[in-house]
């Protein structure tokens, strides 16, 4: 009989302590996991939380400082234009002081001649055909056209 309760007593033995070495073994994985996550998990949180904020305290500025910096060139390249068209009425103005330049001015775009001289105008016939409103015009003013028009649509 010693020898029956020494083997049960082994066995006994041995499986408790089996299941004290498994479960020291899941105990410690689990507390590995567990420090390792909440280790992990707060550092992360923490970083995420930082960055989140930082690109949310950022990114107004930021669009408003590129937004500047468009209008800051609108702005130049409008004020280099205001001082070439400046530049090119100050030429025209030193021009208009100059009296060869305004005859001139006066020949060629009101017609003016000077005394003793002829002027001829030159009709171009395409050109007046073209001003009338071409060949189905028949030669009548615009308005007789224009009624015309509405008086035939009404006919329709």
């Amino acid at each position: 009989m010693a020898v029956k309760d020494r083997d049960r007593f082994s066995t006994t033995t041995r499986l408790r302590l089996l299941g004290e070495q498994t479960a020291a073994r899941v105990y410690r994985s689990q507390n590995r996991r567990q420090a390792r996550r909440s280790r992990l998990t707060g550092r992360a949180a923490f970083l995420a939380l930082v960055v989140c904020s930082l690109v949310v305290v950022l990114a107004y500025p930021m669009r408003q400082y590129i937004s500047q910096g468009d209008q800051i060139a609108e702005q130049q390249r409008l004020s280099r234009e205001a001082r070439a068209r400046t530049e090119e009425l100050r030429d025209e103005k030193a021009r208009l002081k100059d009296d060869a330049y305004i005859r001139r001015l006066a020949r060629e775009h009101l017609h003016y001649v000077m005394p003793g001289e002829t002027s001829y105008t030159v009709i171009d016939p395409d050109a007046a055909d073209a001003r009338r409103g071409g060949p189905g015009a028949g030669g009548k003013p615009w308005h007789s056209n224009l009624w015309d028009g509405v008086d035939s649509a009404d006919r329709e």
